[in-house]
């Protein structure tokens, strides 16, 4: 009970003031007669919606299975690399620059090239590029998590002459699991939002940033802000699927942690 309180708690502000931001947008629209092309009111979006429902429902599946595929191939291999970096320090100066280097390449460039090496229909440009995204921030999270230990901690199992695996098993690793977590956080709505921008670079045209592109070009805005509405959706859902899994994974989940630190 207390947990679903807590949960509550935590839900209920941005419930609200979304749906504040969505009343004020309607009223704006409507009280100052503005047209479509500039922008559409919510009431009208949501009726496109409906009516779109089911081609909207396959474009998220489209957006959403790329998205899931690169958000868990970049997260187990931003781990593994992590890992691998908190060992060999060496590698560590050679690899983590070159993938913030990598990071800093513009999306369209990487999805052309990936364009490039696939044939028109694969989806599997579209799934390297969400993987790499999730691959830095996963590796740059949980890296930290493995090296900020407190030095007490390590002093204290080498006292007891612990082996370089005990104390990565016993120590490291379980320093290393909030910081994952909270990788996971912010990689599981990008995820989504670089699935759907990489539509916009060629490719099939069948999933959320297609048809979003395309409606909004051909003047159908209500359409198009239906299929945003559906993007938004799949993020969030994404989000909360990765707030459920922390809370499974560990003692209490976020919302104990942020109690600990207040």
């Amino acid at each position: 009970m207390a947990r679903l309180s807590g949960t509550v708690r935590s839900i209920w502000p941005p419930v609200v003031f979304g749906a504040a931001m969505l009343a004020l947008w309607q009223l704006i629209v409507r009280g100052f007669d503005l047209k479509p092309y500039f922008l559409v009111a919510p009431s009208d979006i949501f009726d496109k919606f409906i009516d779109n429902r089911s081609n909207i429902w396959e474009a998220m599946r489209v957006s959403g299975t790329n998205a899931a595929f690169g958000l868990l191939f970049g997260a187990i291999l931003g781990v593994l690399v992590a890992f691998v970096l908190s060992r060999f320090r060496i590698l560590d100066e050679l690899v983590m620059p070159m993938s913030i280097a990598i990071n800093a390449i513009p999306a369209f460039v990487l999805v052309s090239v990936f364009n490039n090496m696939f044939s028109s229909t694969s989806e599997v440009p579209r799934r390297l590029m969400v993987t790499l995204v999730v691959f830095f921030v996963v590796l740059v999270n949980v890296s930290k998590g493995l090296r900020q230990v407190q030095p007490v901690h390590s002093e204290l199992m080498r006292s007891y002459a612990a082996s370089g695996w005990e104390i990565m098993r016993k120590v490291r690793v379980p320093n290393a699991v909030p910081y994952f977590f909270t990788a996971l956080r912010i990689s599981a709505p990008l995820s989504v939002i670089y699935a759907y921008v990489s539509e916009y670079f060629g490719g099939a045209q069948n999933g959320l940033g297609n048809r979003i592109s395309s409606n909004i070009s051909n003047s159908k805005n209500a359409v198009g802000w239906a299929y945003v509405a559906g993007a938004c959706l799949l993020g969030l859902g994404f989000y909360v699927i990765s707030i459920a899994m922390e809370a499974v994974a560990t003692p209490g989940g976020a919302g104990q942690r942020n109690r600990d630190d207040s």
